[in-house]
C-alpha cells in the first residue's frame, strides 16, 4: 500500500513538473547579454561566444538613451540582471537595475523622475492587439522578445548577469 501511495506522489510530481513552462537549461552559462538598439538585436553570449541570437523590441521611441519616466527609449549603457518575475503582466520577465546612480543624477539635473521599471519580456498578457499597433518597437522602454524566445532566456540567463545595450 505504502509503495501504490509512493508512486501515486511520484506520478503527480512528475506530471507537474512536466507542466512547467520554463525549460531546464544545462548549456554554457550566460555570462553576457548584448543588445543592438540600431540592428534590433540582442545575444546572450558565453565568454564572447554567441550561445544565442533574437531579433527585438524596444521601447515606442527606440532612438536615443533613456532619460526620464515616459521618454518611451530603451536605456544604453551598462546595466545587470537584477530580478526575475515569473508572473508578469508581459508573460516572463527578467528585470534591467535601471535606474543606476547616474541615471538617477542625470534626471535629477534636469528636475524630471529618471522612470524604471525596465525588462526584457515577452508579449503583454492583456490589451496585447492595442500595444501591437504600435508597431515592432510598442514597449515603454523594455526589450521584447516573443513568448517561446522569452522562456528561453529565462531558463539561461541568472540574476547579475551583465547586459551592454548599446545604441
Amino acid at each position: 500500500m505504502r509503495f501504490i501511495k509512493f508512486l501515486s506522489v511520484l506520478i503527480l510530481f512528475a506530471g507537474l513538473s512536466a507542466c512547467s513552462k520554463i525549460p531546464v537549461y544545462t548549456g554554457p552559462a550566460v555570462t553576457q547579454i548584448v543588445v543592438n538598439k540600431g540592428a534590433r538585436e540582442m545575444f546572450l553570449l558565453h565568454h564572447g561566444q554567441v550561445l544565442e541570437r533574437y531579433d527585438i523590441g524596444l521601447g515606442f521611441a527606440p532612438i536615443g538613451d533613456k532619460k526620464v519616466r515616459g521618454d518611451g527609449k530603451t536605456p544604453e549603457g551598462d546595466y545587470r540582471i537584477d530580478r526575475r518575475n515569473p508572473n508578469s503582466a508581459f508573460y516572463l520577465s527578467l528585470g534591467i537595475d535601471y535606474p543606476r546612480p547616474e541615471d538617477i543624477a542625470e534626471a535629477k539635473a534636469m528636475g524630471k523622475n529618471p522612470g524604471g521599471d525596465i525588462f526584457i519580456h515577452g508579449r503583454a498578457n492583456k490589451n496585447w492587439r492595442q500595444l501591437r499597433k504600435r508597431g515592432r518597437d510598442w514597449t515603454i522602454g523594455c526589450i521584447a522578445v516573443t513568448n517561446a524566445e522569452m522562456r528561453q532566456i529565462y531558463s539561461m540567463v541568472r540574476n547579475g548577469t551583465p547586459i551592454r545595450i548599446n545604441p
